[in-house]
């Protein structure tokens, strides 16, 4: 399985090549079909994921929310030390891996980083950003059911990256779902305060700060002023 990963990325990258053979101008041309997703999605979040992660935020004691973050967090950290290396950057494989290790084990699992304590600083990144350096563009803004908003790039990374993580290592799905549908209500408690930044047409809103997030991480954290604000349409560069 580990010598197929690698192999499964390039024939996700080869199956959407020519939905990504041009960088697009309008970074949203299929705004058409994305709307419909986007309202569905914001109905199962009104009617079920908001509600549930309410109540997991009220029954939860912060030191055990905290405690839960930071064991999925450290999950990442294993996908980032993969997808360090296979970017060619040693430096971010060894403080990924390096949080890896420190955090599963003083850590306990990584429910306490220690990593962060010991002044080992997250090196975040994932396979849609493994994608950007090997030269693949970002292909238009794309809405998918549940999972909500991606590009065709960082959407082909999000199928490396499930099945190259460390959850896959679980032969029984009960407990692998279970993993899975507790990270998304622990992410979504997470973003629980953050909704009272979201002003306007929602859709543009989400849609443009994905894309300035997406941005942020394929050029290392910065953004340039001419991409800062929101609403911009005429965007040319890789997302």
């Amino acid at each position: 399985m580990k010598l197929l990963r690698p192999t499964l990325g390039l024939l996700c990258l080869l199956l959407l090549a020519p939905a990504m053979a041009q960088e697009p101008v309008n970074p949203d041309p299929w705004e058409g079909f994305n709307r419909p997703i986007f309202e569905f999605n914001e109905q199962l979040d009104k009617y079920v994921l908001k509600p549930v992660a309410k109540g997991y935020q009220a029954v939860m004691p912060d030191p055990a929310e905290r405690g839960v973050s930071n064991f999925f967090s450290n999950l990442r950290d294993a996908n980032s030390t993969l997808n360090a290396v296979l970017q060619g950057r040693p430096g971010g494989a060894v403080r990924a891996g390096g949080r890896f290790l420190l955090n599963s084990t003083f850590g306990m699992l990584g429910l306490f980083d220690v990593a962060t304590r010991m002044g080992v600083e997250p090196y975040r990144t994932d396979f849609g950003h493994t994608l950007a350096i090997w030269g693949a563009p970002s292909g238009p803004y794309l809405m998918v059911p549940v999972l909500g908003p991606r590009t065709v790039r960082s959407g082909t990374g999000s199928v490396f990256d499930a099945f190259a993580s460390v959850e896959m290592a679980i032969d029984d799905a009960g407990i692998r779902n279970s993993l899975r549908g507790l990270d998304i209500v622990d992410a979504r408690a997470g973003l629980l305060k953050a909704e009272d930044l979201v002003s306007g047409d929602r859709y543009i809103f989400l849609r443009d700060a994905y894309l300035q997030q997406r941005r942020a991480l394929v050029n290392d954290g910065v953004v340039e002023d001419s991409f800062s604000d929101f609403g911009d349409d005429d965007w040319g560069e890789e997302f």
